[in-house]
């Protein structure tokens, strides 16, 4: 049995999570939220330029910044938390 691999991993392997990329946040008084319509501006708690954070089944795994890849959004990993060696820009 390898300590990087271990054999019972390849059972889960294949086990579909859920990868949620947040851009931001805010809070909005229910008055606000309903006054909302299409053309609407929701400003988040972000600046433009700070990485997006990737999370798995709610757990914080990379950060890394918003691409456009033809005609869909992307992300580029450029940390993984936990890792000491973050992905050069």
């Amino acid at each position: 049995m390898n300590a990087t691999n271990p054999a019972n991993l390849n059972l889960v392997l294949d086990v579909p999570v859920s990868l949620t990329i947040e851009l931001g946040s805010c809070q909005l008084a229910m008055k606000e939220v309903l006054q909302l319509n299409i053309g609407s501006v929701v400003q988040l708690d972000k600046p433009a330029d700070a990485p997006v954070e990737l999370s798995v089944n709610g757990k914080l795994i990379a950060r890394g910044e918003v691409v456009v890849i033809e005609d869909r959004f992307g992300v580029k990993i450029t940390e993984v938390v936990g890792s000491a060696n973050a992905i050069a820009a």
